[in-house]
């Protein structure tokens, strides 16, 4: 009987690996300048031509290779990285596996030279498709140069598969970019055919590093994101909600300084902006995590681009709580577009810890926008079709909704605002104007008391003197019925009336402008049949308190009144996330005192 069975030549073998760790010239640009970062480089200088396909050359002034590693570096699995496979349990480095060099010298003709910085000469290695044609002195400075030609030129199969020159060097661009930063403290040049295309001197931090890639306006669109868990850290930079644009994303994952590709956190990323932002919106983010090496498993794909980690739920809703704090942070701290004299932002606790500050009463919870002051009772008319049965008292009281607001700083003048179309409210900055959409504004505030009042146990509502009798269709009965709970909670106490029929008693009362019919019809519909807004939310609350937020604010084309608009300021500026409506649009426009002086000419 004859053998099937047999041990592969090396040379095979090696071209074998080398479809593995070896895909294009991206690739092997990637290994190299990882070697490159592993012998601790401050500078690593790559040069193309043609896309990689016809040279590639890696040159650094790291620790450099003495003769016999030089030539012990080209036999596979031969790696100063790990001894044992205990070593794979946190690996610190780039490379481990020893298949990089092997793999490439298989498939081009390669030469290695090196030296460590002993003894008078360093070592020239010329290799051609594995096999090694030369070695010799060679007089250098310390580090290492290697330089690839012919990439897959016995290979012609894996030749054929390679993209245009222009696309090979895309994709270059975007591993050398992805390192560098990863390690913004080391200098990086990529040159490709004689033209530089990046020149990255060393940078102080990943922020510094991302403006001298895509320059200073980009970069200023980021804000620092943070968090910690149980030994698991993520520190970076997000795109703020009201700078980020369809189309191409810019996003960096690093797990111990490895880039790598995870949707999963992306996803978890694009949780963080709920309600922040609208649908194909693509925020840049470049996220930077920590952790135990036993928490992650670098060893699951050939070319080390993805990675397992062992808690992957922690992880993510750690990135998702990281980006939603940074979201918050951000509103709290743009100080820059309040109105002359507003009111600082409120802080706003959750719990009832030491020094925090005790949960929302009911009354509190549920206050009517636009309430009278003491002097403005002429302007508070009865809400026609809402009247209240002895519910709205607490609810329209002026002293409780006073005493929800932030009080101005002693002394300070409050800003004169002026409503324009009947639909944006204008107020003086410090450096400039600020315009307030106020249908956008109003639905921040609302979702946030709904989704408070949510925390709270419930909003009040108010009964109705005559109880609205409405016609539903069948599913619309059935979403009714469904979200029989949360509904009350929201302040809408509904019975079924058989059929397609059901009975409103008591309804919110978030302004006077409130149309409650409208609103519970426009409600239902959208919970029932989807649509953007819905399918964004992460759980019902959320569904209900946007749906809510969307039907019930007050709309573009309603005169307010001086007080109406600065009560609107006041409660917008104290919500968490101020500067977004329920759809992600943006719900305040700063116009600079630069911009407006460069649109009269005076600069």
């Amino acid at each position: 009987m004859s053998r099937s069975i047999q041990i592969l030549p090396d040379a095979v073998a090696n071209q074998i690996a080398a479809g593995e760790a070896v895909e294009r010239p991206a690739s092997a640009v990637k290994e190299l300048a990882e070697n490159a970062l592993d012998a601790h480089a401050t500078r690593v200088d790559v040069a193309i031509e043609r896309g990689g396909k016809r040279r590639i050359r890696v040159s650094d002034d790291g620790v450099g290779m003495g003769r016999e590693d030089a030539l012990l570096c080209l036999d596979r699995h031969a790696t100063s990285k790990i001894q044992t496979a205990d070593d794979l349990s946190g690996v610190p480095t780039f490379g481990f596996r020893g298949e990089a060099m092997p793999s490439i010298a298989s498939v081009s003709r390669m030469s290695i030279e090196t030296w460590d910085g002993e003894g008078e000469a360093g070592t020239r290695v010329t290799v051609n498709a594995g096999g090694i044609s030369d070695v010799g002195d060679f007089a250098r400075r310390r580090g290492t140069t290697v330089e690839v030609r012919n990439l897959f030129y016995n290979a012609p199969v894996r030749a054929r598969f390679l993209k245009s020159v222009s696309a090979e060097t895309r994709a270059v661009n975007e591993v050398v970019t992805a390192l560098a930063l990863a390690n913004p403290d080391v200098a990086f040049v990529l040159t490709s055919d004689g033209r530089v295309l990046l020149d990255l001197p060393g940078a102080e931090d990943a922020s510094s590093r991302i403006a001298q890639v895509w320059g200073l306006e980009h970069a200023g669109t980021l804000i620092p994101a943070s968090g910690e868990d149980d030994g698991l850290r993520v520190a970076g930079l997000v795109q703020r909600p009201d700078m980020a644009r369809p189309g191409v994303r810019r996003s960096h994952l690093f797990v111990n300084g490895r880039p790598f590709r995870s949707p999963a956190l992306v996803r978890a990323v694009e949780r963080g902006y709920r309600t922040t932002i609208p649908q194909g919106v693509r925020p840049w983010l470049f996220l930077y995590l920590q952790m135990p090496g036993d928490q992650v498993d670098v060893n699951v794909h050939p070319a080390k681009s993805e990675v397992r980690f062992r808690h992957q739920n922690q992880v993510e809703a750690l990135v998702e709580n990281a980006v939603r704090t940074a979201l918050d942070d951000e509103a709290s701290s743009a100080t820059f577009d309040r109105p002359l004299g507003a009111p600082p932002m409120a802080v706003r606790e959750v719990g009832t810890g030491q020094g925090s500050a005790p949960p929302p009463s009911p009354v509190d919870s549920q206050m009517a926008l636009f309430v009278p002051g003491p002097n403005e009772v002429d302007h508070a008319e009865a809400d026609p079709g809402s009247v209240a049965d002895g519910g709205g008292d607490a609810a329209s009281s002026p002293g409780s909704l006073r005493r929800a607001q932030p009080l101005p700083e002693p002394g300070a003048r409050r800003p004169r605002l002026w409503q324009v179309l009947d639909t944006y409210v204008f107020a003086e900055t410090r450096d400039g104007v600020l315009i307030v959409d106020q249908h956008a504004a109003h639905e921040r505030i609302l979702f946030q008391r709904l989704m408070d009042g949510f925390e709270a146990g419930g909003q009040e509502s108010q009964r109705l003197l005559f109880p609205l009798t409405l016609k539903l269709t069948a599913p619309e009965v059935a979403m009714v019925e469904d979200l029989g709970g949360l509904l009350a909670r929201a302040g809408f106490e509904v019975e079924g009336f058989g059929g397609d029929t059901v009975i409103v008693h008591a309804v919110p009362n978030p302004h006077r402008y409130f149309d409650a019919e409208r609103a519970f019809r426009e409600m239902i519909q959208e919970l029932t049949h989807g649509s953007d807004l819905v399918r964004a939310a992460r759980n019902q609350h959320e569904r209900i308190a946007s749906t809510f937020a969307c039907k019930s604010a007050i709309k573009a084309g309603q005169k307010l009144s001086e007080p109406e608009m600065q009560e609107l300021f006041d409660q917008l500026f104290a919500t968490e996330l101020p500067h977004h409506d329920v759809h992600g649009r943006p719900t305040v426009v700063r116009l600079s005192g630069t911009e407006l002086e460069r649109k009269f000419g005076r600069t």
